[in-house]
């Protein structure tokens, strides 16, 4: 969608079957293991968002010169994975992009032997890199409290390194649940890695295994439906959402329990379509104060920021330092918009509160404009205030193709007026 700006109004009766894409994050862990396991075959299912197709396109061509564009995971997982790659290449990305820190990540590469070189500012984005398929690895201490992605970079050429890699964490582990998704993916593909300590893990030296693999789709972008089904005044509104697995890899399945407390239930069925898969719907209990940490969870914390101030909620969401340096400063684009829809948020650096409102009338003639910041998030966690509100208008609608490409089309599927 080339539009600068779409429209969104509410939907009267939101009872459908969402096929969600695929989850970004275990396709381009799988798409980087699989690619260190030499396989021929690819992984089915992959998401066909912006930040797995630049993996896909850079795995395949190998360029000398690899732009990843926004794309934070391939980043990371890529120059993980070049520094075992024999080669020379650049990495770079977005002006946003270089702007993203990558020093932990370079200096830990260094210690276990990786030619990594910054070509502009140090600590960040673009870097050269040359690779080598015979680093020693070793022992690495890494800062845990900044990014998981970091340490998955790190986890994942673990195997290649010929004395193997023992990875000791310091301060608090943020997004913990990745971790865990990182190492199970690793052993279905032959790894042998394992936690030593509760703050240390040990990769031995081997060989991966290929081995087919089918990616699950995305509980992230399940969290949307939530907010919609929690938000909307259709008091029998269910939503239906085939091949998303409760026992899920992936942490963000906490969803369903946060929004337990939102007003929406969650059971495991199967879709009108035939697929199994799990079914949002009314429920009455809703909480009077949300108190909940998103440091295993961070990509929730804008839905449920959002949801709780048009619900009227009082909050308080902690946990949430690492959105400052995601594709936007996070904290500040959602207090800014919630501004716009009338409602104020308290902000520190390890909190969101709720601050009250200071106008809520639906009769408002002046349209809500939503900037989304280039953030992907921000657009589609904004979108279902449009429950609450005539309608509102989304800027640069077309950023939404990072993660979840027929989103919009989704929310027409659902009932909702979407016009440019």
């Amino acid at each position: 969608m080339a539009n600068e700006y779409i429209d969104i109004k509410r939907s009267l009766a939101v009872r459908t079957e969402i096929n969600l894409p695929a989850s970004k994050s275990i396709s381009n862990r799988a798409l980087i293991i699989n690619a260190l396991s030499h396989s021929e075959m690819e992984p089915q299912n992959l998401s066909d968002c912006d930040d797995t197709r630049v993996m896909i396109a850079a795995l395949r061509n190998m360029p000398e010169v690899i732009d990843i564009g926004a794309a934070g995971t391939a980043m990371r997982f890529l120059t993980a994975y070049l520094c075992v790659t024999p080669g020379v290449h650049t990495i770079t990305g977005t002006e946003r992009m270089r702007h993203r820190p990558i020093g932990i990540l370079v200096n830990a590469l260094r210690q276990l032997g990786a030619d990594v070189q910054y070509e502009g500012e140090e600590g960040f984005p673009p870097l050269r890199i040359e690779g080598r398929n015979d680093l020693e690895g070793g022992n690495v201490v890494m800062a845990a409290d900044v990014s998981s992605q970091f340490l998955s970079a790190l986890l994942m050429i673990g195997p290649t390194l010929k004395c193997g890699l023992t990875l000791k964490l310091t301060g608090r582990i943020a997004s913990r649940p990745y971790l865990e998704m990182t190492m199970q993916m690793m052993r279905t593909f032959g790894a042998k890695v394992e936690w030593e300590s509760d703050d240390t893990i040990c990769v031995e030296h081997g060989n991966y295994t290929p081995t087919p693999y089918v990616i699950e789709n995305d509980w992230s972008a399940a969290s949307y439906w939530y907010e919609v089904v929690s938000l909307t005044n259709d008091p029998g509104a269910w939503v239906e959402l085939p091949g998303l697995p409760i026992d899920s890899l992936q942490g963000d399945s906490c969803v369903r329990l946060i929004f337990d407390e939102l007003g929406v239930g969650t059971q495991e069925c199967v879709c009108t379509s035939g697929q199994k898969g799990i079914r949002l719907y009314k429920q009455g209990k809703e909480t009077d104060y949300l108190n909940c940490d998103f440091t295993d969870c961070p990509d929730l914390a804008q839905t449920i920021a959002v949801t709780c101030a048009l619900k009227e909620i009082p909050y308080c969401l902690s946990g949430v330092e690492s959105l400052r340096i995601k594709e936007t400063d996070r904290l500040a684009a959602v207090r800014n918009e919630l501004d716009v829809l009338g409602y104020r948020l308290k902000e520190s650096d390890c909190c969101l509160e709720w601050g009250g409102f200071y106008s809520h009338d639906e009769s408002e003639t002046e349209l809500p404009v939503i900037h989304t910041y280039e953030d992907h998030r921000m657009a589609m966690a904004f979108a279902p205030a449009c429950c609450k509100r005539p309608q509102v208008r989304i800027l640069n609608p077309a950023v939404v193709s990072k993660s979840y490409p027929s989103f919009w089309n989704d929310m027409e599927k659902a009932g909702f007026n979407v016009c440019s």
